[in-house]
């Protein structure tokens, strides 16, 4: 809570993927095979749902601030 975190992705696939989320409002297109930072908060106690543009159905997870 109250502090801005960096959030390492990566795309262990071979084609590229977008990191995406409504709810903390972030979207960063990851190349294949690479990594990359996207930042976040601060944000309240809670849930945040994200997920994979292009595979939305196999690409979710949740972001949990305690």
């Amino acid at each position: 809570v109250d502090t801005k975190v960096k959030l390492i992705v990566k795309n262990e696939d071979k084609t590229p993927a977008e990191f995406e989320s409504h709810d903390f409002n972030r979207e960063k297109i990851i190349q294949g095979g690479k990594q990359g930072i996207v930042f976040v908060g601060p944000l309240k106690k809670g849930r945040y749902n994200f997920f994979e543009e292009f595979h939305p159905a196999t690409g979710q997870g949740t972001l949990i601030v305690e």
